[in-house]
């Protein structure tokens, strides 16, 4: 499993739900064999995605899937989220 996380510097909302991602990694959210990976993706480095995720940041996408989770969001939101529902 792989999600990315749209994130800048100095964003500490960001640095929370990076926190939730490695949580959830580290209580083995996937499955033994396909552990979660976590990409981060600084905004910053494209005018586009500046302009895509600027106000909306944290943004998590899970591979293999068309929608974004936006913050707010908890925990449990998250992980329902990762784990497709």
């Amino acid at each position: 499993m792989k999600a990315w996380l749209y994130t800048t510097l100095g964003c500490h909302l960001c640095d929370q739900a990076l926190a939730m991602l490695n949580h959830l990694a580290a209580m083995g959210l996937g499955s033994a064999e396909a552990e979660m990976a976590i990409e981060t993706v600084e905004i910053a480095d494209s005018p586009w995605l500046l302009e895509s995720y600027g106000l909306r940041i944290p943004v998590v996408r899970a591979e293999g899937r068309s929608d974004e989770l936006g913050w707010p969001f908890t925990l449990e939101e998250l992980k329902a989220y990762l784990e497709g529902r």
